[in-house]
């Protein structure tokens, strides 16, 4: 787990450092990132009871890489340089996360802490994590994917309109999904392999 975590730490600097190099003296709202996207989240899981409501799971697991990005560039600013720091205490907090059973009542707690500390609530995370299922392996997972296919459209054009995100029959979406379960995540190298095996792919398909 500890690897992971530095990899996504490391991960999550350069995605910053691409949208502004000097992100960290840049004073963002993390925190007010992380509580709208939990709204989103609700959205998704269902809480209105005056109509039937399913919870959709992936879209839910999905919201919840997005608050990670958000996370864990809080968590880089707290803790400048210092990355195993980090790890560990991520280790140590979503070890001790304790979900209640109810995953709409976690995830107010959750969205409470944010609010009164504006920081990440690691623990709380991991709650609602384990409410719907999520394991860490699978967030690691779908974080690379999402992180590495971002870094992609970057470098393929996406700012000046350039890039095609249609390759052959499939939107790169697809391609990331299908890319991802041809490659072993638990490799150290596997943000790279991923990222050449795209390239790959967008290539076959010009």
């Amino acid at each position: 787990m500890k690897q992971q975590i530095l990899a996504m730490l490391e991960l999550q600097n350069a995605m910053n450092s691409r949208v502004n190099e000097n992100w960290a003296e840049q004073h963002f709202a993390w925190y007010r990132a992380i509580w709208v996207e939990c709204a989103e989240l609700l959205d998704h899981y269902g809480w209105k009871w005056w109509k039937k409501q399913t919870p959709d799971a992936n879209q839910v697991k999905l919201e919840l890489v997005d608050i990670w990005h958000f996370g864990l560039s809080i968590l880089l600013l707290e803790s400048r340089n210092h990355h195993g720091d980090i790890a560990r205490l991520v280790e140590r907090q979503l070890a001790n996360a304790k979900p209640s059973g109810d995953f709409r009542e976690d995830l107010e707690a959750f969205t409470l802490s944010t609010l009164q500390t504006k920081k990440f609530d690691v623990a709380g995370f991991g709650a609602l994590m384990a409410g719907v299922g999520l394991s860490f392996d699978e967030l690691y997972t779908r974080y690379v994917g999402k992180n590495v296919l971002n870094f992609f459209r970057q470098d393929h054009g996406y700012q000046d309109g350039s890039y095609r995100k249609q390759w052959g029959n499939k939107e790169d979406n697809e391609h990331l999904v299908e890319a991802v379960a041809e490659l072993d995540h638990r490799c150290p190298e596997f943000k790279d392999d991923l990222y050449q095996a795209l390239q790959n792919r967008y290539a076959d398909s010009a």
